[in-house]
Parts: C-alpha cells; sequence; structure tokens
C-alpha cells in the first residue's frame, strides 16, 4: 500500500499583523508556549523553530517581494463556470508588473488543455508562462509504466477508468476529454469489465468510462455526497481482489462548487477509499513536493523569490512548505466555509489558527490573504 509520507517539525506560531488585536493574539500564544509543560532550558540553548505569517488586505502588499506567483486555480482564479471577483485584475496587474506566473494545479486535464481554458475566463491568453498539472504528470507516468511498450508480451494495457460525465450539459469538471488524456498515456485503452482491466485510474468521479462504444457507468451520489454505495464499494472491492495497481491523476478529495455554497467530491476521495480497501495508489499532484519544484525550474529563478498561491492548507500551504516555498494562503477558498467568512472577508485570528491547528497541525503559510485580489 502506497502513500504520501512525511516529516513535519513541530514549530511554534507567532502571528504578525497591522491590526488591532495583534498584541492579545501575540501575547495569548506567548502564554502558551511558555506554559507548554516542555522542559526548562538555559539562555544559551537555541531557541525552538518558528514560523510566522502576516495578514494582507490587498495582494498588492505582497507583489513586491517576488519576482514569480504559482497560481493555484479552482479557489484562487476563478471557481469552475467563472473568474472570481477581481483576480483578471490581478493577473492583468502582474503581468504589467513584469511577474512571471505560472499554474500548478491538481486537474486531471494536460497542462496544455488546462491553459487553454482560463481564456474562457476571460484571463488575458499568455498571462502564463506555463502549467504543472497532476494530470499532465501521471500521463506521464502511466506512458512509462504501461503505454510505451504496449503491456506486456506485446499487449496494450487496459486501465479501468474513472472520469467526468462529458454527457452532463456544461460540465464545469470537465477541461477535455477523456481520450485526449488517454492519448497522452500512449498505447493504453479503456477496459469495459473489472475482470481485462490491468490497473485502475482515477482521473475523475463520476462515472466508470468504458469508451465511446459503451454506455458508462454513473458513480452517483458520489460527487455529491461522497458517499461509497454498493455500486462503487462493489467495483473498487473487485479490484482489489484482483490486486490491481492505481494511479490517482487528480488527488484533491473536495472541491467547491461554482455556487460557492457547495462541495464536490473528488477523485482523491475515492483513491483513499481504495486504499483502504488494500489496494495500492500511486499519487500525483499536490503536496507532492517534485510539482512545486518542477515550476521553480519552469520559472528559472530562486526558491525565495517565488511565491505559491492556494486555497488548500493540505494540497497548497503543506506542499509549498515541503518544497521550501513561501507561500500565501487564500481564505475565501475550499475552507471559506469552516472559517466562517463570506468571499473577500478575513477570518478571525482565532478561527484561522484553529482551523489551521486542526488541518495541518503546526504547518504555517508565509501570508494569508482574504482573496487573490487587489
Amino acid at each position: 500500500q502506497t502513500t504520501h509520507s512525511f516529516f513535519l517539525p513541530r514549530v511554534t506560531t507567532f502571528l504578525h499583523a497591522s491590526f488591532e488585536d495583534l498584541p492579545s493574539a501575540y501575547n495569548t500564544l506567548q502564554s502558551n508556549n511558555n506554559n507548554n509543560n516542555s522542559p526548562t532550558t538555559s539562555s544559551t540553548s537555541s531557541p525552538p523553530p518558528t514560523t510566522s505569517y502576516t495578514l494582507h488586505a490587498s495582494f498588492e502588499e505582497i507583489i513586491h517581494k517576488y519576482d514569480a506567483f504559482i497560481l493555484d486555480q479552482f479557489g484562487v482564479l476563478h471557481n469552475g463556470a467563472n473568474a472570481l471577483d477581481g483576480a483578471i485584475e490581478l493577473v492583468q496587474h502582474l503581468v504589467s508588473q513584469n511577474k512571471k506566473l505560472i499554474i500548478l494545479s491538481n486537474t486531471s486535464a494536460p497542462a496544455a488543455k488546462a491553459l487553454q481554458k482560463l481564456p474562457k475566463f476571460g484571463f488575458p491568453e499568455h498571462s502564463f508562462s506555463d502549467a504543472v498539472t497532476s494530470g499532465e504528470e501521471s500521463s506521464k507516468y502511466c506512458k512509462e509504466v504501461y503505454g510505451s511498450t504496449g503491456g506486456e508480451m506485446g499487449e496494450i494495457s487496459k486501465a479501468l477508468m474513472f472520469t467526468w460525465d462529458v454527457n452532463l450539459p456544461n460540465n464545469p469538471r470537465v477541461t477535455s476529454l477523456p481520450e485526449v488524456y488517454l492519448q497522452q498515456c500512449g498505447s493504453i485503452e479503456v477496459s469495459t469489465t473489472v475482470e481485462e482491466a490491468d490497473f485502475v485510474l482515477f482521473h475523475g468521479s463520476e462515472v466508470w468510462y468504458r469508451g465511446p462504444s459503451h454506455d458508462s457507468t454513473s458513480l452517483s451520489p458520489f460527487i455529491t455526497a461522497g458517499t461509497f454505495d454498493n455500486a462503487v464499494h462493489d467495483i473498487l472491492q473487485q479490484c482489489v481482489e484482483r490486486e490491481l495497481p492505481a494511479i490517482c491523476a487528480n488527488p484533491d478529495y473536495i472541491v467547491q462548487t461554482p455556487s460557492g455554497d457547495g462541495i464536490a467530491h473528488m477523485p482523491g476521495k475515492l483513491a483513499n477509499y481504495y486504499e483502504e480497501l488494500g489496494g495500492t495508489v500511486t499519487w500525483f499532484g499536490k503536496p507532492g513536493v517534485e510539482h512545486f519544484e518542477a515550476c521553480v525550474a519552469k520559472l528559472g529563478l530562486d526558491k525565495n523569490r517565488v511565491a505559491h498561491v492556494g486555497d488548500s492548507l493540505h494540497h497548497d500551504i503543506v506542499g509549498a512548505v515541503r518544497a521550501g516555498i513561501p507561500n500565501i494562503f487564500v481564505t475565501s477558498g475550499i475552507h471559506k466555509k469552516e472559517l466562517g467568512c463570506e468571499f473577500g472577508e478575513m477570518p478571525g485570528l482565532e478561527i484561522l489558527e484553529g482551523l489551521m491547528e486542526e488541518e495541518v497541525g503546526d504547518v504555517r503559510p508565509t501570508h494569508v490573504i482574504s482573496a487573490f485580489r487587489l
């Protein structure tokens, strides 16, 4: 069984902000640190490792600190249907300031398709220098392992493919057709039964795709309810019993729906359940360090001159911290409901700190902002 594992050092957190309640917040944390029952240390001992984050009313306050920004898509730039308020103007402003912009996304779509979709939201063409997507990276792996040699003994490998419902009108989760992804994987086909599959592919979470000439099997109500009913459970259980390895091309568990008041359950949640049943999964996307490092390499800059902007504490902030890249947490994204704030509102320090502790322990961002806008 393969899962992400990583070591996160324990840190003491101090909040720095230009808000009136800063002294009380700082003193409360300092008091907690002085009464944490840890052994007394001498004055010559090294202080415990610390991290701090700054709160900002506008992205303008951060721009001068960095030469480039690695941008998440959903919850930062758009909601799957429309650009978020102020995002287009900020991108235009950053480009005018000669800042380099690159997309880092857990979309299962190829990088080129992800870039092609952004102008449809109103973002000017050529604003983004490149993109790194979990779909692109997973397709490379799929081609290397299953596609380029045509499988063992020259046979074509077949994937049991979970993907998006392309027949759903204006489906915001469809960036490209399943065949586009499969073409990037090389010589592979989709299986129509569990018995003929060579591996499982978690590309989407709405249907079991059996090819254009076969009807797809709906995974409903998983996408809306996140529950594993008998149909979904039985399919995955049969795959586990056959010891089929799996690839997860989109590790997200949930995303906000375009309306902003609901969530959709994603391929990462299916893949995690597959592991719980005893299956083996190879994961791609954030918080994998290699994806952040790929962005920095494409930008050709020092890590400390680049900042990652994201709305997921687990995927964006943890990944950037592990990669040693400054990062900016957007509170109006996937955690908006938990933080109890509307779009563009900064949550209270106590609520913000409580969510961070609950979600990612002692990991903290470099900066916090309510929305990606000026």
